[in-house]
């Protein structure tokens, strides 16, 4: 019923559900910086339930800004017996970080984007700037930073950022960027579709950041990043809004899992969808994770027609919408002149 402002209580429930379906919180503690009203927990509990995992082994913890949508989300997990630390209070992630000092096994976010002020100039000498300090006129890489700040050794992030982040020029900006590929934290990127949110129309994408590549249960992926364009799947769910529905969900979770050997598929380069790039790759192009640049365009199908036989056909065509369109600028410049105007 909020139209436009609901974005500011909930993320859209397919994008909880694509999050939460490539970082598979099974176990342990899962964060979120600003969880609004609980959303990513409630998602997160399904999915264990659905796993037939064990409630009790995952421990929630999230902070929340807004007092109102704090009580919502106190509310949101107690019907649902989801035991949770909100902390004692709303409070804002950046000026009064209220789980200092904890690290998490999971993190789960879907931070405002652009947000100018952030309360930056308070905290310019803050111990979670690893890789520089973020600019004080937008926070999307300070949440970035604290994110990362945040998880344990083994931890893995999945979270929300505007299209800009991907390739922002601003000299601060690049340079964290830059950095953090340099530590190879960045695990994949996922191109989203626009109209996916009701709170705002601008494009969006899936940043995904593991703390270990290399870790024994998993294929190595050091050096690698993997980029997933998803704009061409979803479908309109009414006149302004795009969901993914359970398939379009799965392809993309399935690719992800098969590049990190989670699961029983072969992981395959597809052209216009997904491509492994190395870090020498990706600092040819700037340090930009924008994914269309490296998975390219997709293969056309070949349709039989001869090449000969298509160009005579298209230069008809051509020709007739030619003709077509000269009628009509004849009848505009008649209806033009009758009424006093000459072209």
């Amino acid at each position: 019923q909020e139209g436009k402002h609901g974005g500011e209580f909930y993320t859209p429930r397919s994008i909880v559900k694509i999050l939460v379906e490539m970082i598979e919180p099974y176990k342990g503690r899962i964060y979120d910086p600003c969880c609004g009203s609980g959303g990513m927990f409630v998602q997160s509990e399904e999915f264990v339930r659905h796993h037939q995992g064990e409630l009790k082994d995952l421990h929630v913890f999230g902070e929340e800004s807004n007092p109102t949508t704090w009580k919502l989300a106190k509310m949101n997990l107690a019907i649902r017996g989801i035991d949770s630390d909100l902390g004692p209070h709303q409070g804002d992630t950046f000026t009064n970080d209220l789980h200092k000092g904890v690290r998490f096994n999971y993190i789960l976010a879907n931070p405002p984007f652009n947000i100018k002020n952030w309360g930056g100039e308070k905290l310019q000498e803050d111990a979670r700037w690893k890789y520089g300090v973020p600019p004080t006129g937008n926070a999307n890489y300070a949440w970035i930073e604290h994110i990362i700040s945040k998880l344990a050794p083994d931890g893995k992030a999945g979270f929300v950022l505007a299209n800009g982040a991907l390739s922002t020029s601003n000299k601060e900006e690049f340079a964290i960027r830059k950095a953090i590929l340099e530590d190879d934290k960045i695990d994949a990127i996922v191109a989203l579709p626009e109209k996916m949110f009701y709170s705002t129309g601008i494009p969006v994408s899936l940043w995904f950041v593991d703390m270990n590549k290399e870790s024994e249960d998993e294929r190595s992926r050091k050096g690698e990043t993997l980029f997933i364009d998803a704009r061409n799947l979803g479908e309109m769910i009414d006149r302004t809004h795009r969901a993914f529905n359970d398939d379009d969900i799965k392809k993309v979770a399935d690719t992800y899992h098969a590049y990190r050997g989670t699961n029983d598929q072969e992981y395959k380069d597809i052209a216009g969808f997904c491509k492994i790039a190395k870090l020498d790759e990706i600092a040819k192009n700037d340090y930009v994770l924008t994914p269309s640049r490296y998975v390219g365009l997709a293969k056309q199908e070949d349709d039989g027609e001869p090449y000969e036989v298509k160009m005579k056909r298209l230069t008809s065509e051509l020709k007739e919408q030619f003709e077509e369109s000269n009628k009509l600028q004849a009848q505009i410049k008649d209806v033009l002149k009758e009424l006093g105007y000459e072209i």
